[in-house]
C-alpha cells in the first residue's frame, strides 16, 4: 500500500482548513457579510499563505507528517487571511465594525493568541519540532500583528501611526537588507516572546467596544513603545556581535 507523501498529506490539511475558511465567512454574514469581493480576498490570502507552506515543505524534513502543531497554526493562519479579508472590506465601506463584530474579531483574536502557545508544546511533545515549523509560526504572528493593528485602525481606535506596530519586523528585515550584519540569526529568547505575546494582547483589547479611543491609543502606544525596546536590544546585540 503507498504511503501519502508529505506534501499530499499538507494538501489534504491545507483543502480542509479551506473549506473551514469559507464556512467561517459564511457564519460571519449576519454580523459582516463579506460578499464574493471579500469571499475572494480571504481565499486569495489563504492560497498564497498555501503556497509559502507548499515551498517550504522541505524544511519540515525528516517528518513524513505534516503534525497536529502545524495544523494549529495553519488554523491561525486562516483566521488572519479572514481578518485581513474584514479589514479591507471595513476600509471600502462594505463591513461596519459594530460593536457586536469587534466582540467577535476580539474573542477570535483571543483564541488565536491562546493557539500560538499550544503549536509549540504541540511539536516539543510529539517531536516534530522543524525549521519549518518554526518559521510558519514566525511568520503568522508577523502578520498576525499586521492585520490586528489594520483592524485597530479600521475600528477609529488609533491614528495611522498604529500600523508601525505591524511593519516593525519588517522594517527590520529591511535593515538586514541594507546593512548584512543585522540579517545574521538571532538566539532564542524568552523575552521577544513575551513582547510578543504583550503587543498581540495590546491590540486586541484595543478593539474592544468597551475601551475608548484615547485608551485604545495609549494601550498601543504602550505596546509600540515595548516591541521598539525589544527590536533595539536585538539591533544592539547584532551590532556588538559584528
Amino acid at each position: 500500500m503507498r504511503v501519502p507523501s508529505l506534501h499530499a498529506k499538507a494538501g489534504a490539511q491545507l483543502a480542509l482548513l479551506g473549506a473551514a475558511l469559507v464556512a467561517a465567512a459564511q457564519a460571519l454574514a449576519p454580523v459582516a457579510p463579506l460578499g464574493w469581493r471579500g469571499l475572494g480576498i480571504a481565499l486569495l490570502l489563504y492560497v498564497i499563505i498555501a503556497g509559502f507552506i507548499w515551498r517550504g515543505l522541505p524544511g519540515h524534513a525528516p517528518h513524513a507528517s505534516f503534525g497536529a502543531a502545524n495544523a494549529v497554526t495553519l488554523a491561525r493562519a486562516a483566521f488572519v487571511a479572514l481578518l485581513l479579508a474584514l479589514v479591507f472590506e471595513a476600509f471600502w465601506g462594505e463591513v461596519r465594525l459594530a460593536a457586536p463584530l469587534r466582540w467577535m474579531l476580539a474573542g477570535g483574536a483571543l483564541a488565536a493568541l491562546l493557539l500560538d502557545g499550544m503549536d509549540g508544546w504541540l511539536a516539543r511533545r510529539s517531536g516534530m519540532a522543524s525549521d519549518f515549523g518554526a518559521r510558519f509560526d514566525m511568520e503568522t504572528d508577523s502578520v498576525f500583528l499586521v492585520a490586528l493593528s489594520l483592524m485597530v485602525l479600521a475600528a477609529g481606535q488609533a491614528g495611522a501611526w498604529v500600523l508601525t506596530i505591524g511593519a516593525m519586523r519588517y522594517i527590520f528585515i529591511l535593515g538586514g537588507w541594507l546593512a548584512p550584519s543585522l540579517a545574521a540569526k538571532l538566539p532564542q529568547s524568552r523575552r521577544r516572546k513575551a513582547v510578543c505575546v504583550a503587543t498581540t494582547t495590546a491590540l486586541i483589547a484595543a478593539l474592544v467596544p468597551w475601551v475608548p479611543a484615547a485608551g485604545a491609543g495609549s494601550i498601543c502606544l504602550a505596546a509600540l513603545l515595548l516591541l521598539g525596546y525589544s527590536f533595539g536590544a536585538d539591533v544592539i546585540w547584532l551590532a556588538a556581535r559584528r
